[in-house]
């Protein structure tokens, strides 16, 4: 199946998720901008961490071959 085509539908399948849980919990506003600051600020930390362990596995097993 297309590429394009399974992406479609599992777009439309979110959508519809999303309006279900929508209608059911209508005192939910999401989450504040501070949340989603602390949250993003979160997930560039870990990627920092990942970066900095890759980079440095990568160069020992560079160090090892030369």
């Amino acid at each position: 199946m297309n590429t394009l085509v399974i992406l479609a539908v599992l777009n439309s399948y979110l959508i519809t998720a999303r309006h279900h849980i929508r209608e059911r919990v209508h005192d939910e506003d999401g989450a504040s901008t501070l949340e989603l600051v602390i949250i993003i600020l979160g997930l560039i930390g870990v990627a920092g961490v990942l970066v900095v362990a890759i980079t440095a596995a990568v160069q020992r097993r560079v160090d090892q071959i030369t």
